[in-house]
């Protein structure tokens, strides 16, 4: 499968996809949780999340993330998208309004909430798992 090929339907898994898990390190550990993300066209993803959290303690200590996203769980078979990438945690109100939503009131006051921030997520390897074709395949950044 050809990179342009790849890109579509890593793109097109992302379309359809908003809730993926997040793993960090802490002490040599891995650590996951389900997160909701956004990405922009770049392939940038963005996850909005608590300021005082154990995630965001452990991306100071080590920058290093992996994103699984896209799997169904209807069965066999289901694509996903494994992604290996390098967060940020960012307090940029031009990113906190785009990504804003009703549905976070439960955890925060309003956009301009102290305690809400992003994670940025640049990808170094997006494979697209399970997929016909020729699978695992990954898209060169």
């Amino acid at each position: 499968m050809d990179q342009q090929e790849l890109k579509k339907k890593v793109y097109n898994i992302l379309d359809q996809h908003t809730v993926g898990t997040l793993a960090t390190v802490r002490n040599n550990k891995p650590y996951s949780r389900f997160m909701t993300f956004s990405n922009d066209d770049e392939f940038t993803f963005y996850a909005p999340t608590h300021a005082d959290t154990h995630k965001t303690e452990e991306i100071e200590e080590n920058p290093n993330v992996h994103i699984l996203i896209g799997y169904e769980g209807h069965g066999f078979g289901d694509s996903y998208l494994e992604v290996e990438g390098q967060a940020k945690i960012r307090d940029d109100q031009k990113i906190k309004d785009w990504l804003w939503s009703e549905d976070m009131e439960r955890w925060f006051t309003s956009k301009q909430d102290n305690d809400y921030i992003v994670l940025e997520i640049y990808p170094e390897s997006i494979r697209l798992m399970n997929a016909e074709g020729n699978t695992p395949a990954t898209l060169e950044m």
